[in-house]
């Protein structure tokens, strides 16, 4: 990444010095087991074989989380399709403690998938339902399924049938790049291109509505933020300051942007009203402010500044203009996300040295921070939006890829994505 776009992206232009924590409490690894599940192979009553392994995707879904852990397929001592041939002592056997079965009946041009969870401990039914749709939407079916599951046994919103963005660069030659902005689903299968430029693309951000996303393009050679709509394709350039514009970030209601201008000479927080286009500087100070994130109320702003000597995380009301600092812990945090119930601050965070950057989570209520990657040289990590699983970018064998993180510390993956340099994730928000 160049100078100018590592400008972009994180604000930040002092990175000397060090700031010490006393005794922090910094936990590496999680260390309690996750709960064993069988996710069984699901009938399937049609002649051809399906495209798509459901019992697969579900499982995968529910590892992803850090909560479950699926018995393996070839452990399995019977494979029933129906709650009537769930024989308990067998997954008892394995130490599962649920047990989901399901069954795939074509129906003209359609699927229906009916399935059901069970407790092998009561050896009773918790879950039932049944979900239709076409043998392209077989994927969408695994996530539901995985979403109901999910929110049936914790009590938390499933998240796997949401979306992710993400960029990718692709290099031909000198001066010959290709960036392509891309939509998959939140686990990188089925990605679609949104939008291809020879100049970079930084910083995409879903709107509430899922309906539009924000980012900075360079394509007039200089950074400026657009909106674009996701359906039409159609696009409006809503910045075109001096200097930097960037890092844009929807309010809760999608009625707002904030993003980072040095317009007036310094980088600092502003709020642009999209209806409008009323703009409104948040921030004042001679430190770097940059990297805003909303808080759910669409009153606060977690932004990153300098202003300690180091970057560190702070808060501050857009009315009051009342400024907090968050982190205290390492000599850089950087970049926040908050989880959906504003209990974990999420973040780019390093603990000493000057090379090593981390994802951390930082609970704010005891805070107390767990690292979450194993890499050093992460950035931009998004949240999904029930706060149990991050995606971060970093880079593996040389290459530039996608990791995909449950908050627990238990889970850590690659993503399957295209060819090239990836980079930039951004987490769809629930669809109301």
């Amino acid at each position: 990444m160049n100078t100018l776009m590592r400008i972009v992206v994180l604000g930040l232009a002092m990175l000397v010095g060090s700031v010490q924590a006393a005794d922090p409490l910094v936990i590496s690894t999680g260390t309690d087991r996750a709960t064993p599940i069988a996710v069984v192979p699901f009938g399937w009553q049609g002649g051809n074989v399906l495209p798509e392994d459901i019992a697969t995707i579900v499982g995968n879904d529910l590892r992803n989380s850090g909560v479950f852990e699926p018995i393996p397929r070839q452990n399995m001592i019977s494979l029933p399709t129906q709650g009537s041939e769930v024989i308990y002592r067998d997954w008892k056997a394995l130490g599962a403690q649920y047990v989901l079965v399901g069954n795939i009946v074509p129906n003209g041009a359609r699927l229906q998938i009916q399935f059901a969870l069970f407790n092998v401990a009561t050896e009773q039914q918790v879950l039932t339902g049944n979900v239709g749709g076409s043998t392209d939407q077989l994927r969408d079916m695994a996530h539901h399924i995985a979403d109901q599951s999910f929110e049936k046994l914790t009590g938390v919103k499933g998240a796997f049938s949401t979306r992710m963005l993400y960029v990718t660069a692709e290099r031909f030659g000198v001066n010959n790049t290709r960036y392509t902005l891309q939509r998959s689903d939140y686990d990188g299968a089925r990605a679609v291109t949104l939008l291809q430029s020879r100049e970079p693309i930084l910083s995409p951000s879903f709107a509430s509505d899922g309906k539009r996303i924000a980012y900075v393009s360079f394509e007039q050679k200089r950074p400026r933020i657009f909106v674009q709509h996701i359906d039409t394709g159609r696009r409006e350039q809503v910045t075109n300051f001096e200097g930097l514009n960037g890092a844009p970030a929807w309010s809760p209601d999608g009625s707002k942007l904030a993003f980072t201008l040095s317009k007036d000479g310094n980088p600092e927080v502003y709020v642009m009203d999209i209806a409008s286009k009323n703009l409104r500087r948040v921030t004042n100070h001679y430190a770097i402010d940059t990297e805003p994130f909303w808080g759910k109320d669409g009153q606060t702003i977690y932004f990153t500044s300098d202003r300690s000597g180091k970057p560190q995380i702070y808060k501050t009301n857009i009315n009051s203009g009342a400024v907090e600092r968050v982190t205290f812990v390492g000599n850089y945090n950087a970049n926040p996300k908050l989880s959906a119930d504003e209990k974990t601050l999420v973040m780019i965070h390093r603990q000493d040295g000057y090379t090593v950057f981390k994802v951390a989570a930082q609970d704010l209520e005891r805070g107390n921070l767990r690292i979450l990657s194993d890499t050093s040289l992460d950035e931009s990590p998004t949240v999904a939006p029930n706060g149990t699983m991050i995606i971060y970018a970093t880079r593996q064998q040389g290459r530039g890829v996608l990791m995909l993180a449950s908050v627990n510390g238990r889970v850590r993956l690659p993503l399957p994505t295209a060819q090239g340099e990836v980079r930039e994730p951004s987490w769809f928000p629930f669809l109301n």
